[in-house]
């Protein structure tokens, strides 16, 4: 499934220098996680290790794009349908929909893939481990679990 690239926008969430010592000297190697989206529904994460920086951003970026799913947007108020919350590892996270005008609440690798996703009005809470990579893949995670239960959520009825 190949991906227009023209409208994706990719976020770096973590870039680190890995030292691995052998008998003879240090090797050295990067390891680069990344988030894609469109910022109207489809994001991707992924994690890649490469010999150099721009090497290991690139295959995590490749990786993303073809790792990408489509994530359920209300499109009237830009938000999340439902409240979700879960755990991946040690990482707990909580995403609440949000009125309109109250922007992205979060911190760090949250932040980063609620808004490469396309969420504009959304609160978030990051419990448990501090390691963003950790957390990015727990709100990958709950967007995916969203994904599902959306579609058996039914919006309340608007009586006259």
């Amino acid at each position: 499934m190949k991906v227009a690239e023209e409208n994706l926008v990719n976020e770096l969430i973590s870039l680190k220098r890995v030292a691995k010592v052998t008998a003879g000297a240090k090797r050295l190697r990067f390891t680069a996680v990344v988030v894609v989206g469109d910022k109207n529904g489809k994001v991707g994460i992924a994690l890649a290790h490469g010999a150099d920086a721009p090497e290991a951003i690139r295959k995590a970026i490749d990786k993303a794009k073809n790792k990408m799913v489509k994530v359920p947007i209300d499109q009237e108020r830009k938000t999340v349908p439902h409240r979700i919350e879960g755990k991946f590892k040690a990482a707990e996270v909580i995403i609440k929909p949000a009125r309109v005008g109250t922007g992205v609440v979060a911190g760090g690798a949250v932040r980063k893939v609620l808004e490469v996703a396309g969420y504009e009005n959304v609160v978030a809470k990051r419990l448990g481990s501090s390691n963003p990579i950790a957390n990015a893949y727990c709100t990958f995670v709950l967007l995916n679990k969203l994904r599902e239960e959306a579609l058996n959520v039914s919006k309340p009825s608007k009586k006259a």
